[in-house]
């Protein structure tokens, strides 16, 4: 796989956890994991290297895995991390992608980083919360329960990412599957369906709570105020992926980022989840990133 993880100073003094997927000949890929999520969520993604040649740099969030916290983070400022992560690997011109929560974070490169980022690829990524339509309307109760406290904040929101941490951190291939609860649609069932694909997921989420639980509550109050970016004002290719049968970010949001951005292109499944829609069609996704890189 030959997957690579360290650590980087930043200029602020902050520790930033990178990793890589690849082999440096390929074309620069840039990588932001989901919510909540860790720089080792790359390795599920391995699929993409038979596919095309690509070299995946990626980070844990501020506050995920290793990384330092940065309080009261925006989505945009992700951006200045993501330059510093890059240029550690020598790396240059990039296309973009983001999966869930890493869905805004891409888009900040795309809006932010030009012409440095040549492109970006959303895969079931949330639009921005005060979009034009009701943003948790068909989600899982689980998430529409986590949305309402982080959009009243306070301890009642803290303690709820506390628990939902410490839950989280004991993630096993056994286990997956039930933590999800509701969040799961068949097509997900599906793709987490062998051991190996759940100990994958199950590592990225036990790594993204290795020193506490900052990071998704960071990440969810970025989502809950602006992001720091105008999302519609992008000019580099968008390749926006999303299902009808997710239920962790629903297909509501992926239309609205196709029909917003001007540059986007849709890629819309009936039948496809929050995980299946990008595990279920590796070909497409290594095809809009080569889109992004020509």
């Amino acid at each position: 796989m030959n997957f690579v993880e360290e650590l980087v100073e930043l200029p602020d003094g902050r520790t930033l956890e990178v990793a890589t997927l690849g082999e440096p000949a390929g074309a620069t890929i840039l990588f932001h994991h989901g919510t909540p999520a860790s720089s080792r969520t790359i390795k599920s993604f391995a699929p993409l290297l038979e596919r095309g040649s690509f070299f995946i740099v990626t980070t844990s969030r501020a506050g995920y895995g290793r990384s330092t916290r940065l309080e009261g983070r925006s989505v945009a400022r992700v951006v200045d991390d993501a330059r510093v992560a890059l240029d550690h690997f020598g790396r240059d011109d990039y296309v973009v992608a983001g999966w869930s929560g890493g869905g805004p974070h891409a888009l900040a490169c795309a809006a932010l980083d030009a012409p440095r980022c040549l492109g970006a690829v959303v895969l079931a990524g949330v639009a921005p919360m005060d979009a034009d339509f009701d943003w948790t309307a068909g989600m899982a109760e689980e998430n529409i329960e986590e949305f309402e406290l982080a959009m009243k904040g306070g301890p009642a929101f803290e303690e709820a990412i506390a628990a939902a941490g410490a839950f989280l951190k004991v993630m096993t291939s056994d286990n997956a599957i039930d933590m999800f609860g509701g969040l799961l649609s068949d097509p997900d069932k599906a793709t987490l369906a062998s051991v190996e694909a759940r100990e994958l997921f199950a590592e990225a989420s036990r790594h993204a709570f290795e020193e506490g639980y900052w990071g998704s509550y960071d990440d969810d109050l970025a989502f809950c105020k602006s992001w720091g970016l105008d999302p519609t004002s992008i000019e580099v290719p968008v390749d926006v992926f999303y299902g009808d049968a997710d239920l962790m970010v629903p297909p509501t949001h992926g239309a609205w980022l196709s029909g917003h951005l001007a540059s986007a292109r849709a890629h819309h499944y009936q039948v496809e989840g929050h995980f299946s829609v990008w595990a279920s069609h590796f070909d497409e996704v290594a095809s809009a990133l080569k889109r992004g890189l020509s």
